[in-house]
């Protein structure tokens, strides 16, 4: 059963296994509210998930110690269970679907577990690591609905408290809810007057759902940037547990979690994988009734594939309106281009890309198309822009 004192006893026992990590103001991501940054991204790892596999871990008999633990997952609980197992001395098996990006199979070797790779997706590597813990007799260390488990997440809820006094909101971000489920049974025993909100991806709204709709349900697929929250059902514990303790939650689009991640790499020089971001989303885009309040977004992980953040940052740049794709109809005269450009560089925008386009069956015989990207403030700028080029005759299609 899930205590207070086990959470306690849960930061004792981490104390040699994760760091305390800082909480930090960001003045910058919200005009209408005093934002800190829990930054869990920053913990061992990567990610808050060593927190609760170290404790779970820790709390195994001698002779469970002795046989090992299993675990299945393709990021960040793979590398918490391995690590947590290389600091208390044990063997860990980590079962990854063969398609695991080659990074986190690396990293997961590289804390010390042993990882056997599972042909097919999520499901059959989960289904082959219970197999080996029935006929090795493994202890199988689930990623979020386990008691010690959440206990350990808990102890993120502490770390806040202990560090800010004046607080009014905990932004959390949401998968099967072991992180959630933690921290808002934390705040609400110790500071109950302390709003806790979650957060997941439009694209595997499995908890928001299930609260919702009052029952636990699964999603028949999942699909979002945030693949650290993408999980199709909530767990038994962490829905009851979420149910009773956390007072709202919303979800964020792709286009949200993007530019969160691009306005933490610009404020604070800091990167967050989609998983850890949205909780920053949720802010930025005024998800929550937090207006002039003392809010803490907890970044809970920062292990993003970096084959992927050039995609990332591009689509934040757009959903920003730093970036803006223009397409002007021309006549096919002398002059055209160096007007449009006179017109977006008196403004100060940047061109960073040109094509210019005459065949087309839809056009004048005498027409031509400019296909423009430029590089802009904000929206504003943006507006800005528009207008000029249209005041001065030019047609944007």
């Amino acid at each position: 059963m899930l205590t207070l004192d086990k959470v306690y006893h849960a930061a004792f026992a981490l104390k040699d296994v994760i760091r305390e990590t800082a909480l930090i103001p960001s003045p910058k991501l919200s005009t209408e509210n005093n934002v800190f940054l829990k930054t869990e991204n920053l913990q061992v790892t990567g990610s808050f998930k060593v927190r609760g596999a170290g404790y779970m871990i820790s709390q195994l008999s001698d002779e469970e110690k002795a046989r090992g633990v299993i675990a299945c997952s393709a990021g960040n609980h793979a590398q918490g269970v391995a690590l947590a197992s290389a600091k208390y001395g044990i063997k860990s098996i980590i079962c990854l679907p063969d398609g695991a990006p080659i990074s986190k199979v690396e990293a997961t070797k590289g804390y010390g577990a042993e990882v056997v790779m599972v042909k097919g997706v999520y499901d059959d590597a989960y289904k082959h690591a219970l197999e080996l813990r029935d006929k090795m007799g493994y202890t199988f260390v689930h990623p979020f609905d386990d008691d010690n488990v959440i206990a350990g997440q808990g102890t993120v809820g502490l770390e806040i408290l202990n560090e800010i006094k004046e607080l009014d909101a905990v932004v959390v971000p949401i998968g099967g809810g072991g992180l959630i489920s933690g921290i808002a049974y934390v705040i609400k025993h110790l500071a109950p007057h302390v709003k806790v909100y979650g957060v997941q991806a439009a694209g595997a709204p499995s908890m928001y759902n299930s609260v919702k709709d009052g029952k636990k349900e699964r999603l028949a697929s999942v699909s979002t940037i945030a693949d650290g929250i993408a999980v199709k059902e909530p767990g038994e514990n962490t829905f009851k547990l979420v149910s009773e303790y956390v007072d709202e939650i919303v979800t964020v689009t792709e286009g949200e979690i993007s530019s969160a991640i691009l306005a933490l790499i610009e404020q604070h020089k800091m990167i967050a994988e989609g998983a850890g971001a949205v909780s920053v989303a949720a802010v930025m885009f005024n998800k929550l009734p937090i207006k002039n309040k003392n809010v803490v977004c907890v970044v809970s992980g920062g292990n993003i594939d970096v084959t992927i953040l050039s995609r990332v940052i591009e689509r934040g740049l757009l959903t920003s309106g730093r970036t803006c794709n223009l397409c002007v109809e021309l006549m096919d005269k002398p002059g055209q281009l160096q007007q449009v450009s006179a017109i977006i560089a008196s403004l100060g925008g940047n061109v960073i890309s040109v094509h210019h386009e005459r065949a087309s069956e839809k056009m004048d015989i005498n027409g031509c198309y400019l296909r423009i990207v430029l590089e802009t403030r904000n929206y504003e700028h943006i507006d800005d822009i528009t207008a000029a080029l249209t005041a001065a005759g030019f047609r944007l299609v």
